[in-house]
């Protein structure tokens, strides 16, 4: 019989943790595939990890993942992967926000063969307006860079034993899960669902932290800061062609005037060019220094 793996990073979520343990054994039990839940707390600082315990003490197919402080999303689906023994394995929230029936489609579309299912939102929800802009250009942006459409990519996909063995065998210390899973390849297909709401709860991603996340991610896995660099002094460049021809045809004209303003905003120009150049190549040789570090993507210090 296979075994299917859903794995649930959970950061500050002991009050949906034991409806969604609920719904997952409601909606798994009695398929035609075995399947076991790996819950892996990313450091929280409330209850998640007594929640975990409790519900792996009750039910021998939960399993949990305790890190000993906050790593990050993308390092906890890694440590899932890691623990996971499925022939396939399924990512998802634990907010329930990613409907679990559709784990039923999406192993269905397994058996057909297909190694990497997505799935893709066809709506969002609640969100603002913003929020759904600065998501459509953040992708749009990372398509751009990465030369993956990665317009649909989402964190909730089933992956085949394939797939998994793949992404962990990627060296980098700072993955982007939803990069990796894209970049790899395989036989793909997509399952389109509808985002839930939220019952209990509330996001732990505020505006900030997206923004930081989305920065992170773009600089981490495109050179795309550095073309802008590139691009910008090629402005200056050209700014400063015309700018000197204008002044040669001024003194040979004799109509050379004082242009100390002209000189200053230049400099000023100039200077922030500059430093933020020195501040995007700094960025990048910061994170060389972090992979050279090859300090471990996490730390688990508990397990169930």
């Amino acid at each position: 019989m296979p075994l299917l793996s859903v794995v649930i990073p959970a950061y500050n979520e002991e009050a949906m943790l034991p409806k969604t343990v609920s719904v997952l054994t409601e909606l798994l039990s009695g398929q035609v595939f075995s399947y076991e839940l790996i819950f892996v707390d990313d450091g929280s600082t409330d209850h998640t990890w007594d929640r975990i315990r409790q519900a792996a003490e009750t039910a021998p197919d939960v399993h949990g993942v305790h890190f000993s402080r906050n790593f990050g999303k993308d390092a906890a689906i890694c440590a899932g992967l890691a623990q996971a023994r499925g022939d396939c394995c399924v990512v998802m929230d634990c907010d329930l926000q990613h409907p679990p029936q559709t784990i039923l489609e999406m192993y269905k579309l397994w058996e057909q063969g297909y190694e990497v299912v997505e799935g893709v939102k066809h709506s969002r929800g609640r969100e603002s307006l913003w929020h759904r802009a600065s998501a459509g250009l953040f992708y749009k942006i990372m398509s751009s860079a990465t030369k993956i459409d990665m317009r649909s990519a989402s964190d909730f996909k089933l992956l085949d034993r394939k797939a998994v063995q793949s992404l962990l065998s990627m060296p980098e210390r700072k993955g982007f899960f939803r990069a990796q899973s894209a970049w790899i390849g395989f036989r793909s297909a997509s399952v389109y669902f509808d985002v839930q709401e939220r019952e209990l709860g509330k996001s732990k991603w505020s505006t900030i932290s997206l923004v930081r996340y989305a920065l992170t991610n773009i600089l981490n896995y495109s050179t795309l800061a550095m073309q802008i660099v590139t691009f910008a002094g090629a402005v200056v460049f050209l700014l400063a062609v015309i700018l000197s021809v204008q002044t040669l045809i001024r003194y040979f004209s004799g109509n050379s005037v004082e242009g100390f303003t002209t000189v200053i905003l230049l400099l000023l120009f100039l200077g922030s060019v500059i430093m933020i150049s020195l501040g995007i190549i700094g960025y990048y040789i910061a994170q060389i220094y972090q992979e050279v570090q090859q300090r471990p993507r996490y730390i688990i210090s508990e397990m169930t």
